[in-house]
């Protein structure tokens, strides 16, 4: 039953987020929307991590299963996409390395702010 729960809790979220960005008037991602609703109920207290942790950890653990739609699509529309393969592959690595990038400056600026707390 604790799964039916949990199970419950994330789809919830999920269609209000799919409400919430049917009401927007102007077009926002459903997932974005949903992703921020679980954020605000976690910080706010509404939600504790414990009612969603198992059914979280087996969908984190199982992640590349849903990448495999998209995946088929690719290769439905190859034909299309064979045409501008190297656009593809450019914009690949350009984004691979702004993610990089970003993500180490991150960490260098939450481990520089971590430290500055650790002095005071």
């Amino acid at each position: 039953m604790k799964i039916l729960y949990q199970i419950a809790i994330i789809f919830g979220l999920c269609l209000l987020g799919e409400i919430m960005s049917a009401l927007l008037s102007f077009p926002f991602p459903s997932a974005i929307s949903a992703m921020i609703l679980l954020s605000i109920a976690l910080f706010s207290g509404i939600l504790k991590i414990d009612h969603i942790k198992e059914k979280s950890d087996f969908l984190l653990s199982n992640m590349a299963f849903f990448f495999i739609p998209a995946g088929v699509k690719v290769i439905e529309h190859f034909d299309l996409i064979a045409s501008f393969w190297w656009q593809f592959i450019v914009i690949a690595i350009a984004s691979t390395i702004v993610v990089f990038l970003v993500t180490a400056a991150t960490v260098t600026l939450l481990i520089k702010v971590e430290e500055r707390g650790k002095r005071q």
